[in-house]
């Protein structure tokens, strides 16, 4: 009863709150089409605006009666936590890259939520309850399909726009990886700054949702300041490996640019030969 009487006091689930929620959307959507904050300077991106804000409320309705049977039951817990993780790694494959190679997007979104979450299993700060393994588990995952994606899409699109400077170093003789790392490290790293931002601004700037789900779930502000601590730096380790591993898969050719005209298969320059001054007679 505490529970639900201060959720209720912070956003009461009404009539009103259904209202708003439109307006609100509404005013997303004819802002983005007044304003043609589209690549084609169209109406693509308000379109998406207004799928994307009617998706969220049939997902979330949906997931919310799914988590809670699954916290009830103690049920289907590693078939939701494996579809999270499916479902990120379709949506990062999806933006980076339109050919064979999204399924690679699975090694960075894993490769740093899996050992933390493991992590935290082994020495007991976490759970192994539904109520507590979902939501953790679901901001791990986020913020590295965030981090992923931002990475991939900057480092491809400088490695788009510098491919000379990426042939040049071929031609100097630095391996493929050398060459392509080079270049696309500095965009990559851009990745980071949203997290960054985000964890030198808690408490001053916004109160992020852990913190007040803490409060909201009757804990003391101390606790509720320290789980939310825990999820920054955790989500700063998370990104951190996912930025990482993605900068290599593109440096690899793993992970590749979508292809021109809708091919489906990326478009691949021919590389020139190793050294210097080696013309053709």
């Amino acid at each position: 009863m505490p529970v639900n009487s201060a959720a209720a006091a912070l956003l009461p689930v009404d009539a009103a709150l259904g209202w708003v929620l439109g307006v609100l959307l509404a005013l997303a959507v004819a802002v983005t089409a007044a304003a043609r904050l589209s690549p084609d300077q169209g109406f693509g991106r308000a379109r998406q605006v207004l799928t994307a804000g009617i998706r969220a409320a049939v997902q979330l309705a949906a997931v919310s009666a799914v988590i809670g049977w699954i916290v009830r039951s103690g049920t289907g817990l590693p078939a939701f936590l494996l579809l999270m993780y499916a479902v990120a790694v379709r949506t990062a494959g999806r933006r980076l890259t339109s050919d064979r190679t999204w399924w690679w997007a699975a090694l960075p979104i894993a490769a740093g939520v899996v050992p933390t979450v493991a992590l935290l299993l082994a020495t007991g700060l976490l759970p192994v309850r539904g109520i507590a393994l979902i939501p953790v588990t679901g901001i791990l995952i986020g913020g590295a399909l965030t981090a992923t994606v931002l990475a991939g899409r900057q480092s491809l699109a400088a490695l788009e726009q510098r491919h000379g400077e990426v042939e040049a170093g071929l031609a100097l003789g630095l391996t493929e990886r050398e060459a392509r790392i080079e270049i696309a490290r500095p965009a990559a790293s851009e990745a980071l700054v949203p997290g960054l931002d985000q964890t030198r601004t808690v408490g001053l700037v916004t109160l992020p949702g852990a913190f007040v789900g803490m409060l909201l779930g009757g804990a003391d502000a101390l606790t509720a300041g320290a789980v939310q601590l825990f999820v920054l730096v955790a989500l700063m380790a998370v990104q951190a490996v996912a930025v990482t591993l993605t900068l290599e898969l593109i440096a690899r050719s793993r992970l590749t640019a979508p292809a021109r005209g809708g091919t489906g298969t990326a478009v691949k320059r021919e590389r020139p030969r190793r050294g210097v001054g080696r013309l053709r007679r």
